[in-house]
């Protein structure tokens, strides 16, 4: 028994000038999820990996306890403040990966937050993990967020 496999390969659109990264979606089903199935480092001269960043004031206190979607929001200003310290933005950011203590919670209060942002900077990174964990390491911590960014 033999069996076939077939896919549809997107065509790539026209990279933009000094663009360093594309995307690469063989599939369209990924785009109502607001991520991409890979991305294609062309040219790479600066890579940064971002540690997980939380819903962490400056003076590192947590803030929004119990709220998911001030969690996620406050965690991507903590990925752009990163970004920003090494001259980078959410533009530049290939993948990113997610750690929450509730999935379901997180899709449905948080997730917006998160994958509107990239997609405010024009940008639809690599989704790599979605995981549920029992805890972060701050007590009450129900966001943490990854990034590696390249350009």
């Amino acid at each position: 028994m033999s069996t076939t496999t077939s896919t549809t390969t997107q065509p790539r659109p026209a990279r933009a000038a000094g663009r360093t990264h594309e995307t690469v979606n063989p599939w369209t089903w990924q785009d109502a999820l607001g991520y991409s199935q890979g991305i294609l480092v062309t040219a790479p001269r600066q890579t940064l990996y971002v540690a997980g960043q939380g819903p962490m004031d400056a003076d590192g206190a947590l803030l929004h306890a119990g709220d998911v979607a001030g969690q996620a929001a406050a965690a991507m200003d903590n990925v752009e403040t990163v970004l920003a310290a090494a001259g980078m933005t959410l533009a530049d950011v290939v993948r990113y990966d997610l750690h929450v203590t509730d999935l379901q919670d997180y899709f449905v209060h948080g997730h917006q937050h998160v994958a509107g942002r990239f997609a405010a900077a024009g940008v639809v990174p690599a989704g790599g993990i979605a995981t549920q964990v029992p805890a972060l390491a701050v007590p009450g911590m129900a966001v943490e967020i990854t990034v590696i960014a390249s350009r």
